[in-house]
């Protein structure tokens, strides 16, 4: 339509009868003469309508996705943040439990021997001294500890202290090739001199070479002059294997630490030795064998079996 006079002129005519239709289906509610009209219009309009929301709603539940999607992702965080947290303490807590046991089976091994300990928890593996099996403890000079003590757990010798800081220690571990400390054998007193083997058994060589020792024996530490660099009484291990003798001067046994070198976090320091040895009152209690039950089965002929026919 090309842009008239009479064309301006009928526009503002139509919106002013749509602004008066407006007005008069406003005023007239229900009763609004052009509801009528409405309705028929719904009609014809009301399928298209409904398939243009159709088509819509898809887009529009996308949109409301991704809109909502922020406050998901954000309750999810929260959630595994949660989860993370709740593992974490049970791990910790896990871990305390596994510490007060440690504790108390060093205190319990400390009481038996009458060995005055300072505890101490392992902070490192290794150090700069150049030792192959080494850990370094959270106690030194400030806590009273000195060269040349005795370290030990719940289980039995650890090793003896070689370097000594203001607040940590150098611990010489029990298996290292370089450590070498005096046994004594359970009951018979058999003297030897035990030497770390890294991942392997302990070695230990008796003085005595035609002494008589079985597998299964068990051995503590002598004990030094001074109860330095040793106390005496400490658990060493249990004797696993016997070499043949040979007539030398000495027996040579391989013997297996009470002691679990690549699981150490507490430990204690003898600070103090006691003042007579314990002797073997420190080993744990052996472990009784249990018989095997023997069972006894007596077979009862019955009453309508045949009778075996004598020979004559």
């Amino acid at each position: 339509m090309r842009d008239t006079k009479e064309s301006r002129l009928l526009l503002v005519l139509l919106v002013a009868i749509a602004f008066a239709l407006i007005t008069v289906d406003i005023r007239g509610g229900r009763n609004s003469p052009v509801d009528g009209a409405r309705q028929a219009a719904a009609t014809v309009f009301g399928p298209v309508e409904n398939g243009l929301s159709s088509a819509v709603d898809p887009v529009g539940n996308a949109v409301s996705a991704i809109r909502d999607s922020g406050s998901r992702h954000d309750r999810l965080a929260a959630l595994e943040k949660e989860n993370a947290a709740l593992k974490a303490k049970l791990g910790s807590d896990d871990r305390n439990r596994s510490r007060l046991r440690q504790l108390d089976s060093l205190l319990k091994t400390a009481g038996e021997g009458q060995y005055g300990v300072k505890g101490a928890q392992v902070i490192a593996i290794g150090s700069a001294q150049g030792f192959s099996w080494t850990i370094t403890i959270d106690a030194g000079a400030d806590d009273g500890i000195k060269r040349d003590m005795t370290v030990l757990n719940g289980d039995g010798l650890v090793g003896r202290v070689t370097t000594v800081g203001p607040s940590t220690s150098t611990v010489l571990l029990a298996n290292d090739p370089d450590f070498t400390v005096g046994t004594r054998m359970e009951g018979d007193d058999e003297l030897g001199f035990a030497s770390g083997q890294g991942d392997r058994p302990l070695r230990v060589e008796l003085l005595n070479g035609k002494a008589e020792v079985k597998k299964g024996e068990r051995l503590v530490t002598f004990g030094s002059q001074a109860d330095k660099p040793f106390v005496p009484g400490v658990p060493v291990g249990v004797v696993s294997r016997v070499d043949p003798s040979g007539g030398g001067l000495t027996r040579t046994l391989y013997v297996t630490p009470y002691v679990s070198f690549t699981k150490l976090d507490v430990v204690g320091v003898v600070v103090s030795a006691p003042k007579k040895d314990p002797r073997d009152t420190v080993l744990p209690a052996k472990s009784q064998p249990h018989p095997t039950p023997t069972v006894t089965v007596t077979v009862t002929p019955s009453a309508g079996a045949p009778a075996t026919e004598q020979q004559q």
